[in-house]
């Protein structure tokens, strides 16, 4: 057995004392244990490292879900970055990393048995104001509302407006970013409900003046006299531009992130891309209380595309995101065009998503109609060419690509009218163990055809389904149809109606043609819930059997209430216990 190298950052001028930017001597560490030829292990000595991006390494990217082809994007600075490396691990002891401006956190990429663990992350004032009503009122037909801001949010006044200032750079003394007044985005955090929703953003309506107060406070004073009733509620605002991954794992396989505080994630979440068996495993997503803020994210916490092998998520703490705590899928392009006989160039159609090789030769590829996206009646060839983009550079048109297959296409692939989807790029799942509170959106998001597992998790007080399974060549054009999924042993407190819903965009529905199948929802309890729990389109073999509902209401609904079905054949609801209306 090789012996394990050890590269220490305090050797290259890492400063855990948090006094000077250690950005340049972890750059150079991690470099320098990347190009060693065996195990290694690059350490952080316990203690608090600050990362500003100016000396931070760059890599141009194109990544999923987020900025799409937008070159003022390509860009992305990444604090660590491990890159064409073997069986390395990052091991911070514990360490507390500090980042500053827009940055990656951490990155993979080309890489294969990668560990990060033990340390955890922050940032110094991120793209998101987190403004708690402290107090509100009306004084002589004035209303009013104090704002209690977390100790680094910066803002200025003018007139009526609050301007809020990233941090300063220590270059220019120019802050990172700026935003006015309630932003582009707004979600509402009840602390004491402990649930967080989407709503607009009443702070700045009919503003008359604005005053800072002590204590990173300020005093809005309105044009009209109705007190607001919002006293304790925290507004959480922020721009809407993805422009980086909090995380990125890309090409790289048997990646696994553990014992890691997330204490916020810049721009979107962990992203996995066109990579190979990944493993997250008791990370905290959650906001450090001693930060003043709530949220622990701009967007999702983990967003996988397009990935193979086996995603295991397991006894992490989901609290805090702007979007979907987990959202695993891959991507469908749309058939743009017929070339030749065996030949079909294919569109990125989501602006948010484009740039990344979909496909490349060796891959299978399936085609079906996004009418009816029923992969039974598609068309599947092997890919053996490929021309178009590389999510590694800029050089090709990010929006299309050509694909050779190894057979002729069919002759009812027809252009705009089908779509195509990577199926050697997916992965089988299994998320076990998990906490998801304050979440806005959804719980978990998945559509892949391998064994899907989701056991033993807590979903409390999710505003949307906790589960959700789409199946998407419309909108988000998320790809996959489940073909094997498996909802056993959760617990669903104060679900949102459903708590499971099964939702493909196909606008063709026939049980003879459905999208999914063979789903089963067994041991499970639900409590609070309203009928239906589980709602499900264009299913064949849906199975809800053996759980248990709790809670004020379980008695107000029949078992044949529970689950509410479109287009589904072969369904099978039995054995509910709880206080059940015969």
């Amino acid at each position: 057995m090789a012996l394990r190298t050890m590269v220490d950052v305090t050797a290259f001028g890492a400063d855990p004392s948090g006094t000077r930017d250690s950005a340049a001597a972890v750059a150079a560490a991690l470099r320098a244990a990347c190009a060693v030829q065996g195990p290694v292990t690059v350490r952080f000595a316990p203690g608090r490292y600050h990362l500003y991006p100016e000396q931070a390494e760059r890599r141009d990217l194109h990544v999923s879900n987020t900025v799409g082809a937008d070159r003022r994007y390509l860009t992305k600075t990444i604090a660590l970055l491990v890159e064409n490396a073997r069986d390395l691990v990052v091991d911070g002891q514990g360490a507390a990393l500090v980042l500053h401006g827009a940055q990656t956190a951490f990155a993979a990429i080309d890489s294969a048995d990668i560990r990060f663990e033990g340390f955890s992350f922050d940032y110094v004032s991120p793209r998101v104001v987190d403004a708690t009503v402290a107090a509100a009122g009306t004084d002589g037909g004035t209303a009013w509302r104090e704002l209690t801001l977390p100790a680094d949010t910066r803002f200025r006044i003018g007139g009526t407006s609050v301007t809020w200032l990233g941090e300063p750079s220590p270059v220019d003394g120019e802050p990172y970013w700026t935003g006015t007044d309630a932003m582009a985005y707004t979600q509402v955090h009840d602390p004491v409900a402990r649930r967080t929703w989407r709503d607009r953003n009443p702070l700045f309506d009919d503003v008359a003046a604005v005053r800072e107060l002590p204590g990173n406070r300020l005093r809005l004073e309105y044009r009209f006299a109705e007190a607001p009733r919002d006293t304790g509620l925290v507004y959480q605002m922020r721009t809407t531009v993805r422009d980086h991954p909090g995380a990125f794992v890309g090409g790289s396989e048997r990646v696994e992130i553990r014992d890691v505080s997330a204490h916020y994630l810049h721009g979107f979440g962990v992203v996995g891309q066109l990579g190979r068996d990944l493993t997250v495993r008791d990370v905290r997503f959650r906001a450090d209380p001693a930060s003043g803020r709530t949220s622990a994210g701009f967007a999702d916490f983990i967003n996988l595309s397009s990935m193979a092998g086996h995603v295991q998520i397991a006894d992490c703490v989901f609290d805090g995101p702007h979007d979907d705590p987990i959202n695993i899928h891959g991507t469908y392009l749309v058939v743009s065009g017929r070339v030749t006989d065996d030949t079909v160039t294919l569109a990125y159609r989501h602006p948010e998503t484009a740039g990344f090789a979909a496909f490349r030769p060796g891959d299978t590829i399936e085609f079906t109609a996004r009418a009816a996206l029923d992969t039974a009646a598609g068309f599947t060839a092997r890919v053996t060419a490929v021309d178009g983009p590389h999510d590694r550079d800029d050089a090709d048109d990010a929006r299309t690509m050509t694909v050779t297959l190894d057979r002729p296409l069919s002759a009812a692939v027809t252009p705009e009218l089908w779509a195509a989807e990577n199926i050697t790029a997916t992965a089988s799942v299994s998320i076990v163990g998990n906490r998801f509170v304050n979440v806005p959106t959804r719980g978990v998001l998945v559509t892949t055809r391998r064994p899907v597992v989701i056991e033993g998790n807590v979903f409390d007080g999710m505003t949307m389904a906790s589960v959700y399974v789409s199946g998407d060549a419309t909108e988000w054009y998320e790809s996959g149809p489940v073909a094997d999924l498996t909802i056993r042993d959760n617990t669903f407190l104060r679900p949102a109606t459903p708590a499971i819903l099964i939702a493909p965009t196909n606008t063709v529905l026939d049980p003879a043609h459905p999208v999914h199948r063979n789903v089963t929802i067994s041991g499970n309890v639900f409590d609070g819930a309203d009928a239906p729990v589980v709602r499900a389109r264009a299913v064949d073999g849906l199975t809800v059997t053996g759980n248990r509902l709790t809670g004020t209401g379980a008695d107000a609904f029949a078992e044949a209430d529970l689950v509410s079905v479109e287009g589904c054949s072969d369904v099978l609801v039995a054995g509910t216990s709880g206080t059940l209306r015969p």
